[in-house]
């Protein structure tokens, strides 16, 4: 089968290749891949930025992916041939709020063969049903981007109808998270430097924008808008200086889900006034368990929610996708399968 295969960190690194298409062992499902998207997750990787310590010397790149099932090994359950299917970034992560403690060992596209191929074997534990309603492309964007906003809104932040959220940037988390918040009937405040981005989330239901280049001390503008009070759920994806900003944003008992690194992967966090004394609680979110990406995805069909694509690339396109995701998306990228 043909691979992107990365065989030392740097994208001149990345190469598709001719591979042998694996064979499923016990409780393992062999998938045709239909499509895959991209996370900043595959970028920081290929980068040498994210775990370098654990990936291989080759690997098979991306975690994303939807497929139809071909072949399945022995004692296999969950699954018949012919489903299409959805793997879980961690294959071995499968309920509760606290990940297993080696789950980024058993993590898609780094250091486990990931899904840019014609085929990729996922755990019977590490797949779920792809939701009827949604394409090929857009079921493969939910792994990543759509259950880390689903996590943190949901499993960690018990959203309730009402309550306000703010949402930083136009990135796939966050364009996930203000549909998601807006149809369990929360105030959605979204960030972006932008306005036309802006305009972007106000159509997925976003109820205010803030141009957080205009206003760069945007925690005030969220204080205005709430008449003081502050959010009750902040999805920070910047990371670094944005830490204290989100903390300083939120409602007395609030909470600051800290998802992304991509302004710095160290934040220096004042503990007064605002952390200690609104006992705001600061909580990291590592994508979420299969559990939950059921729940989601019940809540996907049921309230129609469609995933923002920004571009499809054809297969052998990978690298330009990757450079776009570079550049920066609005929504998500997505690439094809091969064609078999």
């Amino acid at each position: 089968m043909k691979a992107w295969m990365l065989n030392n960190f740097g994208i001149e690194h990345l190469q598709m290749q001719e591979v042998p298409v694996p064979t499923p062992g016990p409780h393992q499902i062999l998938v045709q891949v239909k499509a895959v998207s991209l996370n900043y997750r595959d970028k920081a990787i290929v980068e040498k930025k994210y775990l370098p310590h654990l990936m291989p010397a080759s690997f098979v790149v991306v975690s994303d992916a939807v497929g139809e099932v071909m072949e399945m090994g022995s004692g296999v359950t969950r699954f018949k041939k012919g489903d299409r299917v959805i793997g879980c970034l961690y294959q071995n992560w499968i309920d509760g709020k606290v990940q297993p403690h080696d789950v980024s060992l058993h993590a898609l596209g780094g250091p486990l063969n990931g899904a840019l191929a014609g085929y990729v074997l996922l755990e019977e534990a590490g797949a779920v049903l792809a939701p009827a309603s949604l394409t090929d492309e857009e079921a493969a964007t939910l792994p990543i981007a759509a259950l880390t906003a689903w996590f943190a809104l949901f499993d960690h932040g018990n959203l309730q109808p009402g309550q306000t959220v703010v949402v930083q940037g136009t990135g796939g988390v966050s364009l996930f998270a203000i549909q998601f918040a807006k149809a369990a009937g929360a105030t959605v405040i979204a960030l972006s430097g932008s306005d036309e981005k802006l305009q972007t989330s106000v159509k997925l239901g976003a109820d205010y924008g803030i141009n957080y280049r205009l206003k760069p001390n945007w925690q005030h503008e969220v204080l205005a808008i709430t008449n003081g009070r502050g959010a009750d759920q902040i999805l920070d994806v910047a990371g670094g200086t944005s830490v204290n900003k989100s903390i300083e944003a939120a409602a007395p008992g609030g909470q600051v889900a800290v998802i992304g690194f991509i302004e710095d992967v160290k934040a220096e966090i004042n503990l007064l006034p605002a952390m200690i004394f609104n006992a705001v609680k600061v909580q990291g979110i590592l994508v979420g368990n299969r559990q939950a990406f059921t729940r989601m995805n019940a809540f996907i069909e049921k309230h129609t929610i469609k995933p923002v694509i920004d571009t499809v690339y054809a297969f052998e396109d990978a690298k330009k996708a990757y450079q776009h995701l570079d550049r920066g998306a609005l929504g998500k990228i997505v690439i094809k399968g091969p064609v078999l």
